[in-house]
């Protein structure tokens, strides 16, 4: 595990929607701000040119890769991607790209080899899902496809000098796979960085530093949409926590490309709520472009096939998202307890509104309370919550 990960922000980057332009020069452009939010990696999703052979909505996935050595023209040139890394690195930013290893477009350059994919008792290449039919499946029985994939992970390592990969439904390859890429992927970069896009003990023991917590987003949204009491969070943690060995890190999060915007499904309010919550957890925290300045545009299903911008603009109307990421990333930066601290969750007076622990390192504790109901609690105003001594409003 790459020494400074415990301590990052991720920002997750779509290329197509993040700027005016829609380019890596659009991304370049907003690398102070970045820096200045206190993001640590950026990871940028799919870069290369995505297929058009059966593709859903007006755009087409970016999940759908035709050529996984190739960057998509429309977000520039490999002098570009060059640039936009090494101003990134400059600005202490490390940087990762999405790999779909998965499953590629139908008019993927792969199609000649008929062999790299997944057929049914006819002998007609099929998708991974029925309901993923712009997409056609991998097959890792083949040694011949897994070398070939070992080879372009490689590649873009050496080549514009990554700092690692998200990988995507990286449970739907084979874990053994995972394995021997991280072997080799370290014999070129000891401290690769590898994310799955999954939630699974064995990904995390010898092939990933990091995957998705899935079920305590799940239990997030049940809890501010469905009214389920907030101890179900205590209780899925602790759940998780059993499954994992020790030390295992997840991604937090309450918003990303697959879902709706978590300001659609839990309201303003709790949505930073939400945010409070990822971000004093243990583990790594997650943002999605816009939010940050309180962005609502379309995300996950039918929007992800669609071009659809980031509005930067309602920072002005909703001045209280940069005001709280302003003031959350700096407290869990200056706090190294909020950071790799051990968490232990604490009683409350009222767990089906509140939820309560501690993080603690051998330095200090900082207690945590957030109140994720639409009604006070205690001295926690509505979507409320207290971190340290610092009573923060939403």
């Amino acid at each position: 595990m790459p020494p400074w990960l415990p301590s990052a922000v991720i920002y997750e980057i779509n290329t197509r929607n993040f700027s005016p332009t829609a380019d890596f020069r659009g991304v370049e452009t907003r690398l102070p701000d970045l820096q200045k939010l206190g993001v640590t990696v950026l990871w940028l999703m799919p870069i290369h040119p995505f297929g058009q052979a059966k593709h859903k909505g007006t755009v087409g996935s970016p999940y759908a890769v035709r050529d996984y050595y190739a960057i998509n023209p429309e977000y520039g040139t490999a002098a570009d991607l060059h640039r936009l890394i090494r101003k990134a690195h400059a600005l202490g930013f490390h940087v990762i790209i999405d790999i779909v290893a998965n499953h590629t477009s139908w008019d993927s350059i792969l199609m000649e080899h008929t062999s790299f994919y997944k057929h049914d008792a006819a002998g007609r290449i099929i998708p991974p899902q029925p309901d993923w039919d712009d997409v056609a499946a991998l097959d890792y029985a083949n040694p011949q496809l897994r070398t070939y994939m070992i080879n372009m992970l490689k590649h873009w390592l050496v080549e514009f000098e990554l700092d690692g990969f998200r990988c995507d439904v990286a449970g739907f390859v084979p874990t053994d796979f995972w394995e021997q890429a991280r072997t080799e992927l370290e014999k070129v970069k000891p401290d690769v960085f590898m994310l799955a896009e999954w939630d699974s003990p064995d990904l995390l023991r010898n092939a990933f530093d990091l995957d998705y917590s899935w079920p305590l987003h799940k239990s997030l949204s049940a809890v501010l949409m469905q009214g389920a009491p907030a101890r179900l969070l205590r209780q899925t943690h602790e759940q998780q926590r059993a499954r994992f060995q020790p030390g295992a890190l997840h991604m937090r999060f309450s918003d990303n490309h697959d879902e709706q915007r978590a300001i659609a499904r839990f309201g303003l309010a709790g949505a930073l709520a939400a945010s409070a919550f990822m971000f004093t957890l243990d583990g790594v925290p997650l943002l999605y472009n816009g939010m940050e300045v309180g962005d609502s545009t379309e995300s996950g299903a039918p929007a992800l096939f669609e071009k659809v911008p980031v509005l930067w603009q309602m920072a002005e109307r909703r001045p209280q998202f940069a005001k709280f990421y302003s003031e959350m990333i700096p407290l869990r930066r200056a706090h190294p307890a909020l950071q790799q601290g051990e968490l232990i969750w604490t009683p409350n007076a009222d767990d089906t509104r509140l939820v309560s622990y501690l993080r603690r390192d051998s330095r200090e504790s900082m207690p945590v309370i957030i109140n994720f109901s639409n009604q006070p609690a205690g001295d926690l105003p509505a979507f409320g919550f207290k971190i340290g001594d610092r009573l923060l409003l939403p």
